[in-house]
Order: structure tokens, then C-alpha cells, then sequence
């Protein structure tokens, strides 16, 4: 099996580039409780580029989320 030794290297910075970003891109989303864009994210391989589009244009300014949650590692009073 012939292998193209000039390419693999660039595959495999576009596989650790788009891990990168979509790691990024799912953590922000589920930490948001946003389910359908962590499907598609999840689903739809774009080298990262709606990964990044996710999370610098549409991810900035919607608060994280509508009710009022206690941080997870303060003590109840």
C-alpha cells in the first residue's frame, strides 16, 4: 500500500485542528443547553469552520441561561 508521506502530516493537523475547535464548540454549547447545535456540531464535520463560527459570532451574547443556578462547588448555607 502506497502512502504520501508529504500528506499525512497535514492530515493530521487537520484532524487535531478540527478536534480542537469541535471539543471547544460542544463543551460551549452543552454548558449553554443548547441541544441542537451540539447535535450538529457532533454530527457534521466542517474542519472546524462552524465550530469557530458557533463560538465567536453566535454563541457571544446570549446569557447562559434564563433561571439562576448556584455554582457547583459553593456550600449551601
Amino acid at each position: 500500500m502506497y502512502l504520501n508521506y508529504h500528506i499525512t502530516p497535514v492530515i493530521i493537523l487537520v484532524l487535531i485542528w478540527s478536534l480542537v475547535w469541535k471539543g471547544l464548540a460542544l463543551w460551549k454549547s452543552a454548558q449553554r443547553q443548547e441541544k441542537w447545535w451540539f447535535i450538529v456540531m457532533l454530527v457534521v464535520n466542517s474542519v472546524g469552520i462552524l465550530e469557530i463560527v458557533y463560538i465567536f459570532f453566535l454563541s457571544g451574547s446570549k446569557p447562559l441561561s434564563t433561571k439562576e443556578e448556584k455554582p457547583i462547588l459553593e456550600k449551601e448555607k
